[in-house]
């Protein structure tokens, strides 16, 4: 019989796509505020596969990655994603977003992205968020399922989060919280 015990706490991990560059520092700055300090920042990535947004953003659109000091519990994934919704409204101009704010965590084993949108792979967590499982963690490397996002497959991507999780599993290390 398996014996419940509590979730290893996650990395928060954020993903940006705004039409502007210049909007980075106002949008750290509202994550810090809410978030806390910044662990990790990716470079500016250079692949467009945001052809989705295109049409209420403009194009081109730009991506970075953000990734956060404090580990958060993996239940908290659903509130974030709430919050960051509202953020995403704040900077929003006319009506359409400026920036989209994507919210998700990462463990040693996967990395999980929260979205509103039901489909076959989401699980219901709450408050009409579902988490997305988006990468999971095998051989020394990071594999793509099916339903992976085209961005989040590409390798630039991959090798950003293989240091995320480098930097995780220290985390864990320092707290004594390592399995």
């Amino acid at each position: 019989m398996s014996q419940p015990r509590d979730a290893q706490p996650a990395k928060l991990v954020i993903g940006l796509l705004m039409n502007s560059k210049s909007l980075m520092p106002d949008v750290a700055n509202e994550m810090v505020r809410v978030f806390g300090a910044i662990d990790l920042i990716s470079r500016w990535m250079d692949f467009d596969y945001t052809h989705y947004y295109a049409k209420e953003m403009g194009s081109p659109l730009y991506r970075r990655m953000v990734v956060f000091k404090a580990l958060i519990p993996q239940e908290a994934i659903g509130q974030i994603k709430l919050t960051t919704n509202t953020m995403e409204s704040r900077f929003a101009r006319e009506g359409k977003r400026r920036v989209n704010i994507d919210p998700g965590y990462l463990l040693l084993e996967r990395f999980v992205l929260a979205t509103g949108k039901n489909f076959t792979h989401r699980i219901y967590i709450g408050s009409g968020i579902y988490a997305d499982l988006t990468l999971i963690y095998q051989h020394g490397d990071f594999r793509s399922l099916p339903w992976t996002y085209p961005d989040y497959r590409d390798g630039q991507m991959k090798s950003f989060l293989k240091q995320v999780r480098h930097k995780y599993a220290a985390d864990l290390r320092s707290q004594g919280t390592s399995d």
